[in-house]
């Protein structure tokens, strides 16, 4: 029986960021943005075809929408064991404004923020951004871990001058999560230094490693009362597009200073958004369980394929469907134009701080992600 995953419609005429890059050159398949291929789950697409019948999209004002905030915390409680207040949630319009804003509110010109390094560009270009300085916390890897180095991580901490650190779990692009000694260690960390914490927290919904378990950093006591931590529906469930996140921050101080540092900037998250929210958090649970189901099965496919091409080299993402491909053992100069040689375009390694590697989707049909992997295979 084929899997309702194994179908990638042809997005190429419906201007989607991925396929626009490529546009016109049907020989580079992209597999560099971090949304999936896949359509929404039947339940999302019903809500969004009730909301557009009823034919009236005025303003909606988010803390006011009643079947989104409790969605959120339904599914905080079944899926992550937090109970959240509904005035500790924060819509946004996407984490990338989310953390840019707790960059404002929790930091000064001047000051330092620390950021995971390599990372995703919005993050890396968070802090300079802001006017502040970035200092970049390596990751390294653990046998076939990759996890943050925390030697690193005291002694960035411990300067005066840093005021944030914006941690990424899971992280983007290694796919690792955060074991709750790895979590232990950034709290005591933040505390003794009095340093903020904003938690991107995207991909916590799509963990493929069966012995794994994402832990908010709200939920953690220590970190209560000095942290914000971004969710969204966006990447699970392939609604990027409509622009809705979340921050939870227990903390009214805290939440009082993110709301104001917004104020007038950041617009409110669209309708169309709570709705696809609301909907994917109460009603598409079977949609995501099998969904994990193939992408882990995409995961392990990959890493057999890479790992048998000379010069390539990956470890398996505990969660997200990204895979990091260490691409140094090629000895060539310009690893992205090796690939897009190949027919294959991925999220260039540069672009993350890491320009011997490169990041595949494999959010995709195994049928799409087979030809891929052909391709590197040449």
């Amino acid at each position: 029986m084929l899997s309702q995953f194994d179908s990638t419609p042809d997005r190429s005429e419906f201007w989607s960021f991925k396929w626009q890059k490529y546009a016109g050159r049907e020989d580079i398949i992209p597999c560099w943005v971090a949304d999936t291929e896949y359509q929404c789950a039947a339940p999302i697409l019903e809500a969004l075809r009730k909301q557009t019948d009823y034919g009236v999209l005025g303003y909606s004002l988010p803390a006011q929408h009643e079947p989104a905030n409790t969605a959120v915390q339904r599914w905080l409680k079944d899926k992550h064991d937090w109970t959240v207040n509904s005035d500790w949630i924060v819509w946004n319009p996407g984490v990338v404004p989310a953390f840019n804003v707790a960059i404002k509110a929790y930091a000064k010109a001047g000051d330092k923020v620390l950021v995971q390094s390599p990372n995703y560009p919005p993050l890396l270009a968070a802090p300079g951004l802001n006017q502040c300085e970035r200092v970049d916390i390596p990751t390294i890897l653990e046998g076939e871990r990759w996890t943050i180095d925390f030697d690193a991580l005291e002694t960035a901490a411990a300067d005066p001058a840093c005021s944030l650190m914006i941690l990424c779990n899971p992280m983007n692009p290694v796919g690792s999560v955060m074991s709750q000694a790895e979590i232990d260690k950034i709290s005591d960390i933040c505390v003794r230094h009095n340093v903020a914490l904003c938690s991107d927290e995207i991909h916590c919904d799509l963990i493929l490693d069966e012995h794994a378990k994402h832990i908010p950093a709200g939920r953690v006591e220590q970190l209560a009362e000095r942290s914000v931590t971004l969710m969204a529906a966006s990447k699970t469930f392939n609604v990027a597009g409509l622009g809705t996140s979340f921050a939870i921050i227990p903390d009214a101080t805290m939440r009082r200073q993110f709301i104001q540092a917004a104020a007038g900037i950041v617009p409110w998250a669209n309708v169309m958004g709570l709705v696809a929210t609301a909907a994917a958090f109460t009603r598409c649970d079977d949609w995501l369980a099998e969904q994990i189901t193939y992408l882990r099965s995409n995961r392990d496919y990959l890493i057999e394929r890479i790992n048998a091409i000379d010069g390539l080299r990956v470890v398996p993402s505990a969660a997200t469907f990204l895979a990091w491909v260490d691409a140094s053992g090629l000895g060539v100069s310009d690893v992205q134009k090796w690939c897009e040689e190949r027919g294959v375009g991925p999220s260039p390694g540069r672009d993350f701080g890491a320009p011997a590697f490169f990041r595949i989707n494999f959010g995709c049909s195994r049928a799409m992600l087979t030809d891929i992997l052909d391709r590197l295979s040449q």
